[in-house]
């Protein structure tokens, strides 16, 4: 069915760019691209987050002060300070719409080097944009939906990154399992991360947050993410940062 193949195309692109570019380029800097590539990238994560654009300098920022304060009340999202993740996303993006939009004093720290491209970002979250993208998916399951149930899809689709973000910083710190004790409470969600490409081993990832491989602890920790990025560095097109740490001894 077209319309399932759709909303799977789209979670597995909109996550990959969120993973990769949003959040272990952005706000950690785990490797290095050219300044056009860069803006590829901007625009490829524009065109397949759709409506649910996130910016790389609000988005970098946020998660940079998520690592800092985690599970504090200083924390941009935690479940130990949210009744429910609605209200924890809520939160978030009001945080984050304040940071991207520099209607809030940021320490210096959180955002060096992280990068920005105002006018892209200004046209890509407009409200005309998101309009777009939104009139763009309605015709789409307008013309190719053969069920109603099939409808039920399109908040999926129209809302993507926020789901991408709730199933981390709400579920990622109250399911799973952990390798690490953290003085936060990260946890791993899946042995195997079939759904979110690698972001699941979020207990691995708060242990060592510069790492761009967030699996490789446990034999079955799969970070398909960094699959892809080790790729994209053997044919050159980005340079990732050469970081050794030895897990075994954390275990």
């Amino acid at each position: 069915m077209l319309i399932l193949l759709f909303v799977i195309v789209m979670w597995y692109s909109g996550l990959f760019f969120q993973s990769f570019f949003l959040h272990r380029y952005a706000a950690h800097q785990t490797f290095t691209m050219s300044k056009t590539a860069e803006k590829i990238t901007f625009v490829l994560t524009w065109i397949f987050q759709g409506p649910s654009y996130l910016s790389a300098y609000g988005y970098g920022i946020m998660h940079r002060m998520h690592h800092a304060y985690t599970d504090t009340d200083k924390d941009p999202h935690s479940p130990s300070y949210d009744e429910n993740p609605f209200a924890m996303m809520w939160k978030t993006k009001n945080i984050y719409q304040d940071i991207n939009n520099d209607r809030v004093e940021v320490d210096a720290k959180f955002k060096k080097n992280v990068p920005q491209w105002k006018r892209f970002d200004a046209f890509a979250s407009s409200r005309f944009s998101r309009l777009l993208w939104g009139a763009l998916y309605i015709a789409f399951f307008a013309v190719f939906a053969t069920a109603w149930w099939q409808w039920l899809f399109l908040p999926v689709v129209l809302a993507m990154a926020p789901i991408h973000g709730v199933i981390i910083n709400w579920f990622g710190h109250i399911l799973g399992y952990r390798n690490f004790k953290t003085k936060d409470t990260s946890k791993n969600l899946f042995r195997f991360d079939f759904l979110m490409m690698g972001e699941g081993y979020h207990n691995n990832h708060h242990k060592f947050g510069s790492r761009p491989n967030f699996g490789g602890v446990r034999w079955y920790e799969i970070d398909v993410t960094y699959l892809i990025m080790r790729f994209l560095h053997r044919i050159n097109l980005i340079q990732m940062k050469p970081i050794k740490i030895d897990v075994q001894r954390h275990r």
